[in-house]
Parts: C-alpha cells; structure tokens; sequence
C-alpha cells in the first residue's frame, strides 16, 4: 500500500510518502509563502523524485488539526481534490498525536503544544505503552497557565507553544519540564504519514465528503466579528 499524507497545521509544513511501512520521501516547506501557492507544485515534485505518480497512491492522508486555520483549510481542501480526482482513500490523523510520534518509547509523557494565538496554546499530553500513544490529557485550546497545574509528572514539552511558553513551564514545573532538541520542535510530514498508514493498514479511513478540520476554537476574524 502506498500512501501520500501531507501535514500544514503549522508553518513548516511538508508531505511524505511511504510504501508499507517504509519511508520513501519526505519533504519540508517553510511556508512564508503560502501552502496553496507551493503544495501542489511540491507534490508534483516528490511524487516524481520518486518515480510515481498519483496514479500510484493508493492512500491519501492528512494531518486535520489543530492548527493553522489557514493551512488546515488549504491542506485539507488540497487532499480532497486528490481523493475525488483518483478515486482513492483517505485518512485523516490528529496533529498533536502525529506530532507526539517525534518521540516514541519515552517513559515521559509526551505535550506537544501550538500557538493558538490570544494567550492559549493547542495542548494535548500523551504517554506511551507497549507500541501506541494513550491520551493523558485529550486535546484542546487552553491557557499555558490553565495547563501545567494539571501536569504531574516529568513531561517533554513540543512544538512553538513550548518555546514561546518555556520560562513559564520551567518556572511552574521546574525539574519536571524536558524540552526536545530542534528537529523535535515541529510537526513530522513523515510521522503524519506513520500514524495515517497505521490507520489504514487497519482499514480506519476517514470520508472525505464529511471531513473538516479540527479548529477547537472559532477563528481570529469569527472572534473579531462576533458571529
């Protein structure tokens, strides 16, 4: 089975591309231009890099949030075209397990953590057993301050939220807190593609038709607005 998924929840965003569970491309893209201007292009370009082509995928995957509300937007919009195009699968993962996925096997409970912009962050808290991450704390948009009372016990902490945040997780939880190295700090292309061919192999597939992202709050311009 071979599978294309794609992750735009943040900045830096990228797709990957696996053939069972092997790894055959991935491929990051810091988006100061915009996802819709340069997906499509780079999809093209991976998919040739190596040697396929759509008619190739037999899954397509997103990661669906929470994140970049454009990005979601644009990401998702960009898989659907694909699925109603070839006709194939689709799955659709949360962004902050796939995200988790950067550090398997930790006897430490894992937290990814994006901005959400207003003084929260998207927080979710996993913790690994046997070959899978169990939810600790399920995910949501939180306050920083709202959140690390909850957390008790040592905690690695993911993602920009945790940099923007890191004086206070350091101050609240002190020898408790763990920050991951950089290439641990964003969202993985190819642990998006990981958790959607899981998903997959087990024949858990999403409907396209129905599928919208995993926003956990109103946007800026809905707020701004009142409706």
């Amino acid at each position: 089975m071979k599978l294309l998924a794609i992750e735009t929840a943040t900045m830096l965003g990228g797709l990957a591309i696996m053939d069972g569970m092997t790894l055959v491309a991935e491929s990051r893209i810091n988006v100061k231009v915009t996802h819709s201007e340069r997906l499509m292009k780079e999809i093209d370009h991976v998919l040739s890099g190596a040697g396929m082509d759509l008619g190739d995928i037999d899954v397509f995957g997103i990661s669906a949030g929470p994140g970049s509300f454009t990005g979601l937007r644009v990401g998702l919009s960009t898989i659907k075209g694909l699925v109603y195009a070839t006709g194939k699968k689709f799955v659709a993962v949360p962004t902050l397990e796939a995200f988790a996925w950067n550090i398997p096997f930790s006897n430490f409970q894992i937290c990814p953590l994006l901005d959400a912009r207003r003084k929260e962050v998207y927080a979710a808290v996993f913790k690994w057993s046997k070959d899978r991450f169990f939810n600790v704390i399920d995910e949501r948009a939180i306050k920083i301050g709202d959140l690390l009372p909850v957390i008790d016990a040592p905690t690695i902490f993911l993602g920009e939220g945790s940099l923007l945040n890191r004086e206070t997780i350091e101050r609240e939880l002190g020898e408790k807190a763990f920050f991951g190295a950089p290439q641990h700090m964003v969202p993985s292309p190819a642990n998006v593609a990981l958790l959607c061919m899981k998903r997959a192999e087990n024949g858990d597939y999403s409907d396209a038709l129905t599928a919208v992202p995993a926003y956990l709050r109103r946007s800026e311009a809905e707020i701004k607005s009142g409706s």
